[in-house]
């Protein structure tokens, strides 16, 4: 079964993978590629626990964007902390093969931010980048939302909420991909995205849950 999800992906994907030493793929991730990540232009939302490889599922359909069509990505992410562990993990696995930048600046310093192919912000940073000029949208072929449940957030949520609903109503050609490990509505949210929705309950290690009484912890379930 993996062989054939496998010959699903693109070769020049496929290598990459090897080389990372990739040679097995998480139920998410055969879902994901099953559904279309690579023959479809579709949007997704990628529900799995943490740690379950739903990163993996962006990263693919990253690459195939960048290398094989030839557009530009946005990764986003909630905090400016996790936009700098992106831009370190992702320029060390591809930054002889991709442009990559991260944007968490002041914008009007930030105009090379235009040549890139995967451009990594914050939902806040990428709302002022694009009220202050809609070039960087030029080219686009795909939004990554990581933590799209997030939404829900008091603070983040209504921005988040805004960027999704600009992409969905004005750039419907660009592809729009949630992460999250807990969505709640997850079926509202897909349909809301027209997104393709992928959920599986798979993890690398057992759920415990424990209860401390006094000095003392309890497994319970």
């Amino acid at each position: 079964m993996v062989k054939d999800v496998f010959d699903l992906i693109p070769e020049n994907i496929r290598k990459l993978l090897k080389k990372q030493n990739i040679l097995e793929l998480r139920p998410s991730q055969e879902k994901s590629i099953k559904s279309g990540l690579f023959k479809n232009n579709k949007n997704i939302i990628v529900s799995t626990p943490t740690a379950s490889g739903k990163t993996l599922v962006g990263e693919l359909a990253m690459l195939n964007t960048i290398l094989n069509k030839g557009k530009k990505v946005i990764y986003v992410v909630p905090l400016k902390a996790l936009a700098s562990e992106k831009f370190k993990e992702f320029n060390e696995l591809y930054s002889e093969m991709i442009k990559i930048k991260i944007s968490i600046g002041e914008v009007q310093n930030e105009k090379y931010n235009y040549d890139f192919d995967l451009l990594i912000v914050t939902s806040e940073k990428l709302d002022s980048l694009i009220r202050h000029d809609t070039k960087i949208l030029d080219n686009l072929g795909l939004v990554i939302v990581d933590e799209i449940h997030l939404l829900n957030d008091e603070k983040r949520g209504p921005t988040l909420e805004i960027l999704l609903s600009i992409f969905k109503t004005k750039y419907e050609k660009v592809r729009l991909i949630g992460l999250s490990a807990t969505i709640g509505n997850s079926e509202e949210l897909s349909e809301w995205l027209n997104a393709i929705l992928i959920e599986d309950d798979w993890r690398p290690v057992e759920l415990q849950h424990h209860i401390l009484y006094g000095d003392e912890l309890i497994r319970y379930k």
